[in-house]
């Protein structure tokens, strides 16, 4: 072995690292941080060791020697994802939200399919507006607010001038102290540890406590004092993040936004709505149903809340959240849950006149009654939205659900009509997938119906448009159907024959003996025939259990 791979302190390479993402994902940093600096002694400026150490330094509040490291696993590599990301979290927490904002934008452009980046952004994003605050939301007013300012800078001048003339002792002895803060604003950004803070303080205060020692040999003194430490910087690091003025300002503006006497100007509703439904929409897409049901619902009861003067069409949007909401509880199998919702879309639909929602809520309630099992239901729940089908390729997809539907109830007759149906329909579309799908429905029909020869021809034709679409999967499947088909077809043919070879020698023209002196010729045993019957003087045997009379006379 290498040096790079030889043992070092406390072991090789790869084993200092495991050991280190292991104590890290324990929430042990500092053990973390140890075997991770080990590591480096073997393999100096291994970028993925640099920043597994960074990210140990984080968690410990030491954001300069992590951003020394992040910086460090960059020195070789400007594109390494990992410690871009890393750099942009470390100036995050350090407060720099410019240019965290800058590195996660970095991040971003090399590897857009990572998610962590977009957070990085969205949250860089509004830390900076929240510190710097939106234009949009300040308005200076010439009637007492610019006096304000002139007084306040006025009363800083003097502050300053007071500050340059006091004597170096005071300040010396304040810098010891520390910053003094307004509790109200630190327990406000503190909350539930501004009690722990205080507890801590309260401790420091106790002389025979403090210069106790641990047994790591420690002293009392120097652990409270972390504590206080890391809680002030914290604070500093939230003040900055969301200041106490941006999140008095975002709960007025929440206040003020749902206030429900508030008139909200049209552009602001259609914008609320536009954007919302875009984002269920989105969610559901990205296979985040939970999300998008969550959504719909909020923005369900918010609308709800709203007067029909500030939304026209209100009905209209809930009947469509209701659908949403059930399109999300389909994929997330809640069956019993999303037929609720989508019979609340079909009655609200009905009660305002409203045709198109009718046919979308009578499409899901049929889907709902398919997936379920219920195939009788969704045949009668999809005939009904048959007359409201407006396009070609709708009624392909109708068509064919029903004819399915058909299909699994054993009524292959009908699971036929429907299947030409939709394919007639898809032809007129000029829709070579519906097609295919149409094709293979009949020909599964066909085959249950035992008419095998024109299952095979629609097999055959399914087929040519799988392969059209390059469609592998359909190909082979539909070739599996077609040689089962095949083989029953020629079973058939092969049954025919032996019928008519039966047919030409059942004799009707001929007495008993000499029909039987023809069987035997075709090694047709005899005791398979009856006695002769006589029909108008004319021989007419019954072949085993088989009626052959010929009909069309002698």
């Amino acid at each position: 072995m290498g040096d790079a791979e030889g043992e070092g302190p406390g072991g090789t390479f790869p084993s200092l690292m495991a050991e280190g993402a292991l104590l890290s994902r324990r929430g042990e940093h500092g053990k973390a941080l140890g075997s991770f600096t080990n590591a480096l002694q073997l393999q100096a400026g291994n970028k993925h060791c640099l920043v597994a150490r960074s990210m140990c330094y984080l968690k410990l509040g030491d954001t300069e020697n992590s951003l020394r490291d992040a910086e460090a696993s960059l020195q070789n590599d400007k594109t390494f994802s990992k410690g871009l990301y890393q750099k942009a979290e470390t100036l995050y927490t350090m407060g720099d939200f410019e240019f965290a904002l800058v590195y996660y934008h970095r991040g971003h452009r090399l590897r857009p399919e990572l998610q962590k980046f977009r957070l990085g952004i969205q949250k860089a994003q509004e830390a900076i507006d929240n510190s710097v605050g939106s234009p949009s939301s300040v308005k200076l007013e010439n009637k007492g607010d610019l006096c304000f300012l002139s007084r306040q800078a006025e009363s800083k001048k003097v502050k300053q001038k007071l500050q340059v003339k006091a004597p170096k002792k005071d300040q010396k002895q304040q810098s010891k102290v520390g910053p003094i803060r307004n509790e109200k604003t630190e327990r406000q950004l503190l909350g539930e540890l501004y009690a722990d803070k205080a507890y801590l303080e309260k401790l420091l205060k106790d002389a025979d406590l403090i210069k106790s020692s641990t047994k790591h040999g420690m002293t009392v003194e120097d652990l409270i004092l972390g504590g206080i430490n890391y809680l002030d910087t914290r604070t500093e690091f939230w003040q900055q993040q969301k200041p106490i003025y941006a999140r008095v300002r975002d709960r007025k503006l929440m206040q003020q936004r749902w206030l429900p006497e508030r008139k909200r100007k049209p552009s602001e509703v259609a914008r609320y709505i536009l954007k919302s439904m875009e984002e269920i929409d989105m969610l559901l897409t990205s296979s985040c149903p939970e999300g998008s049901c969550k959504k719909a619902e909020h923005v369900l009861k918010t609308i709800q809340g709203w007067s029909e003067d500030e939304i026209p069409n209100k009905n209209e949007l809930i009947g469509n959240l209701y659908s949403c909401i059930g399109n999300a509880q389909i994929e997330m199998g809640q069956m019993g849950a999303a037929l609720q919702s989508h019979k609340m879309d079909l009655e609200i639909a009905r009660e305002n006149d409203l045709p198109d929602a009718v046919s979308r809520a009578l499409d899901n309630i049929g889907r709902v009654y398919a997936r379920i099992g219920k195939f009788q239901q969704a045949i009668d729940t999809w005939e009904e939205k048959i007359p409201l089908a407006k396009t070609s390729l709708e009624k392909t997809w109708l068509f064919h659900e029903i004819g399915r539907c058909y299909l699994e109830l054993d009524e292959a007759a009908e699971a036929q009509d429907y299947g030409e149906k939709s394919l007639q329909s898809a032809e007129e579309e000029g829709d070579v997938e519906w097609q295919l799908n149409a094709s293979v429905l009949v020909a599964q029909a066909q085959v249950k119906l035992q008419d095998f020869q024109s299952a095979v021809m629609n097999f055959e034709q399914a087929l040519e448009k799988a392969k059209l679409i390059h469609n592998d999967a359909a190909q082979q499947a539909i070739i599996i159907a077609l040689d089962d088909a095949n083989k029953d077809f020629i079973e058939e043919l092969r049954a025919e024959q032996r019928t008519e070879r039966l047919e030409s020698f059942r004799g009707t023209n001929l007495p008993g003996n000499r029909c039987v002196k023809q069987c035997r010729k075709f090694c047709i045993s005899p005791s398979l025939l009856p006695h002769p019957r006589t029909l108008g003087g004319v021989a007419t045997p019954q072949w085993n259990g088989l009626d052959t009379t010929d009909t069309g006379g002698p």
